[in-house]
């Protein structure tokens, strides 16, 4: 079905050279006539608390600790902005990056977010997808007010200035339900892709989990370790903390840093345990978030410290020129009696990552200090032979799963792509849908889009609070 729309009959050019050409019977209406700003706010603080994210919109805030508390930083929250449903919530200071969309839940959010609501007839959630299309993020970006990226903030008369492009009430309905059935369509493979690679995921931590605890020879003596977690472990084997074996954190760029300097950005999103979802950011100095500081370089170990991230782990390889990490990561460097792979292999395992998840303090955010973290004590054989042989082993072993995620990987990148295609195509007028929305069959749509705890954003419930 959607390899057979088609563009509309005819196109004119729109009101605002940036759109281009629009289908002939569309029109276009600058935003402050098409939502006007509300800013009703709570008395009592109670109500459920709302996020807003570049990657799944209007989300319900929800507490690492499965309590009912709000998950927020905030003494209170009385005076938080009242959202319903079909609300459009802006993070102004994150608009830039498409930190915006239109609300499915009733709540609160951050005194720090613009709410808005639609005229009778506009329909939200065609809204929410154009305002969250390329075009549209790259004209809010360059409407927004201030000097360096980072730092942009979408007042509201920059948005009324904005220029919407609005096919009829009856035409927008239609785009909505044609790509409500297209996202679930491609939300529902990526979401059987995410469940291949957690399987894969559970092999590969059972391999390392087997040779960074007992070693390669079955045969081998054992000893207890004193570490209640890691059980026995090889007896010729030595169990200190990791900062014996490391230094910590021990290069970060500095504010004198040449602002055109260009690095690469590793931010806490884009670590899984043990790889990369998406390649790093280019970025120069001047552009860059005042949590770029950690400088990596080949050997290093990264581990996240920081709220529902603590399972990202990497190891940096030979590909680490200008290469900076989040000031959300501890950053270990190994002492010349320790491979570094083989470090990699002990802070990526489990059963360890598993004791950093338990140790983290902090009720909203929970997370753990560098300095705790590298007096967790791990076990290591002295040889570095035997740590090579380790790695080797390792690296046969697991080559096939890691083979198969990378590959899975690239496919949900690749349909992420298209959909944010596909979607752009449609609310901007490319192709028409009317037709195919019409023989739609109804069907309840997904209770979200990238339901997918690993796409938040670090930033963004530090900056929203930090305005408050």
């Amino acid at each position: 079905m959607i390899a057979d729309l088609k563009p509309y009959p005819t196109y004119r050019p729109a009101e605002g050279k940036w759109l281009g050409e629009i289908p002939s019977h569309w029109t276009v209406r600058r935003m402050k006539y098409v939502v006007r700003e509300t800013d009703s706010r709570s008395s009592s603080g109670k109500e459920q608390l709302l996020r807003i994210s570049q990657y799944t919109g209007v989300t319900q805030r929800s507490r690492a600790d499965g309590l009912d508390e709000p998950d927020t930083r905030a003494d209170s929250l009385v005076g938080y902005k009242r959202v319903e449903p079909n609300d459009l919530v802006i993070n102004i200071m994150l608009a830039w990056n498409g930190s915006m969309g239109v609300s499915r839940y009733s709540g609160i959010a951050s005194p720090a977010y613009c709410v808005y609501r639609f005229g009778c007839d506009v329909h939200p959630w065609y809204c929410h997808n154009l305002l969250r299309s390329p075009a549209y993020k790259a004209r809010i970006k360059a409407s927004s007010t201030g000097v360096v990226e980072s730092r942009l903030r979408l007042y509201s008369d920059d948005l009324g200035r904005i220029e919407a492009i609005l096919p009829s009430p009856d035409e927008q309905a239609a785009i909505v339900r044609f790509l409500d059935w297209a996202n679930g369509r491609l939300e529902r493979a990526i979401r059987a892709k995410r469940k291949v690679i957690a399987l894969l995921g559970e092999q590969k931590q059972a391999i390392i989990h087997r040779a960074v605890t007992r070693g390669l020879d079955p045969s081998v003596p054992l000893k207890p370790s004193g570490i209640p977690w890691l059980g026995d472990i090889p007896q010729h084997w030595e169990t200190r903390p990791i900062k014996h074996w490391t230094k910590v954190n021990v290069r970060t760029l500095g504010q004198s840093t040449n602002h055109e300097f260009e690095f690469r950005y590793i931010d806490i999103s884009t670590v899984r345990t043990g790889y990369l979802v998406r390649a790093p950011e280019l970025m120069p100095f001047a552009k860059a978030p005042s949590r770029a500081r950690r400088v990596l370089v080949a050997g290093d170990t990264i581990v996240s410290t920081v709220r529902t991230y603590l399972k990202a782990v990497w190891f940096v390889g030979q590909e680490a020129e200008n290469l900076i990490a989040s000031t959300g990561f501890a950053v270990f460097s190994p002492n010349p009696e320790l491979e570094p792979e083989y470090l990699h292999h002990v802070l990526q395992d489990a059963s360890f990552v598993d004791q950093v998840t338990a140790n983290s303090i902090g009720v909203a955010y929970p997370g753990i200090a560098e300095t705790v973290l590298a007096r967790f004590r791990v076990a290591i054989p002295p040889s570095r032979n035997e740590q090579r042989d380790v790695i080797a082993a390792i690296k046969k072993q697991t080559q096939p799963l890691t083979v198969a995620i990378s590959r899975l990987e690239r496919e949900i990148e690749l349909l992420r792509e298209y959909r944010t295609r596909l979607v752009a195509d449609v609310v901007t007028g490319k192709l028409d849908v009317r037709e195919a929305a019409a023989g739609l069959p109804d069907e309840a749509p997904l209770d979200s889009i990238e339901d997918d705890a690993e796409l938040g954003d670090e930033t963004e419930t530090a900056d929203e609070e930090a305005a408050v």
